[in-house]
């Protein structure tokens, strides 16, 4: 076969074309939305700037959140293979004892 490529190769490939692809669509779409946007909080402050810049803020904002929910849902379940291991090893520790004798053997 002339081209043999494997699948990591490919897929290497494949990511940089969709990246390529979503940042031309993302820069296309900030540049027809760079109109001025008003945020308001109620009638105490207000902001002023382009949709694209709040969009992204949003954005940013939403995936912030994503990470620190995955973090500490990542941290918990850490903490439970952990005890569950440190069980683990108590039972095998338990099981591979001895038992002694009864009564002992001088008495």
């Amino acid at each position: 076969m002339p081209f043999e490529a494997d699948r990591g190769t490919v897929m290497h490939v494949v990511r940089w074309i969709v990246g390529v692809v979503l940042f031309l669509a993302l820069l296309f779409l900030s540049l027809q939305n760079s109109e001025l946007v008003t945020l308001k909080f109620y009638h105490w402050w207000s902001w002023e700037a382009p949709l694209v810049f709040v969009v992204l803020i949003a954005f940013a904002i939403g995936v912030a959140a994503g990470l620190v929910a995955g973090a500490l849902r990542a941290s918990r379940l850490k903490r439970e293979i952990n005890r569950m291991k440190r069980a683990d090893r108590t039972a095998a520790s338990a099981a591979t004892t001895t038992p002694r004798a009864w009564p002992p053997a001088g008495a």
